[in-house]
């Protein structure tokens, strides 16, 4: 998993009825894109997160790959 500032990550639910996350990476701390990232949810929370397999990068502007 390979991310830059502003890519979007996508935390999907984990159960039924759950709603998938949405977050702005604000900050890469690992190396060539690689987590841990610095996280901010729509609703202001902010996280250090290492995703798992759970997650998804998207990339604003590219086309959608999952990585």
């Amino acid at each position: 998993m390979r991310a830059t500032e502003g890519d979007q990550l996508v935390q999907h639910g984990r159960v039924v009825g759950q709603h998938d996350k949405l977050g702005e990476i604000t900050q890469v701390l690992g190396e060539n894109g690689t987590p841990p990232y610095r996280v901010r949810f729509s609703d202001g929370h902010e996280a250090i997160m290492s995703p798992g397999p759970d997650c998804v990068v998207r990339h604003p502007g590219r086309p959608e790959e999952d990585h």
